[in-house]
């Protein structure tokens, strides 16, 4: 199966092919650029492959959550291109896909979702995937949800930036934290080409985003 992987939901712009169990990735800081570097770079990546879009057979993408902008860029991409090809599309977590790519065996996932605030999960691997422990959520670091036992690894850009926070938080949970780990398409990549191969692939109007937080900015009152 030939699958088209992207993700836009923070600054950077990633993208991957899976190409019948070979992976081919790209990504790029992006800033605020995303739609402008994102079909580009696609073209680019295919060309390289040597593969035409008409041998694509399923399209993935970071649903959520992250940057809203973000988020609307990646759903309508994705959604364009799979109704011209008339393919099937899966959104990914992009918590669970931090998780898949430390690959450890329980995870924290933490992105900075502005406003002191942070969208927060929590995983365990099995035989089968990853169990989500702890549901997606907005939190600020404080109050980020508790979780049991040790050898927890934590993650993602809400760690970079609320280490001493977190580490305090989860002083007695964590084993490590890896820094430097933002959602990428590669991973999103090989988690959908489980997900595609077991029938769990939606139509184009299907690919929607996760947002979570309902409100972009603080008031003047409330900053």
């Amino acid at each position: 199966m030939n699958i088209i992987a992207l993700d836009t939901s923070t600054e950077y712009c990633s993208l991957a092919l899976w190409l019948n169990g070979n992976l081919v990735s790209r990504e790029v800081l992006a800033g605020q650029r995303h739609s402008e570097l994102l079909l580009p770079m696609l073209q680019t990546l295919l060309t390289e492959a040597g593969i035409a879009l008409n041998q694509i057979d399923g399209i993935a993408f970071g649903a959520g959550p992250g940057s809203f902008t973000g988020l609307r860029i990646a759903c309508g991409v994705t959604q364009g291109l799979a109704f011209a090809q008339d393919i099937p599309v899966i959104g990914i977590s992009t918590l669970e896909a931090l998780a898949q790519q430390v690959d450890a065996p329980r995870v924290l996932a933490a992105l900075d979702a502005r406003m002191g605030e942070l969208y927060f999960a929590a995983y365990e691997k099995t035989a089968t995937g990853w169990l989500c422990v702890h549901e997606p959520l907005l939190c600020r670091p404080e109050t980020a949800p508790g979780v049991t036992g040790d050898g927890w690894t934590g993650c993602g850009s809400g760690f970079d930036l609320y280490q001493p926070v977190l580490s305090e938080k989860y002083s007695s949970n964590l084993q490590r934290i890896v820094p430097g780990c933002y959602p990428r398409a590669r991973e999103m990549a090989e988690m959908s080409a489980i997900k595609f191969a077991s029938g769990e692939g939606r139509v184009a109007e299907e690919a929607l985003p996760v947002y979570i937080r309902n409100k972009v900015a603080l008031k003047e009152s409330e900053r």
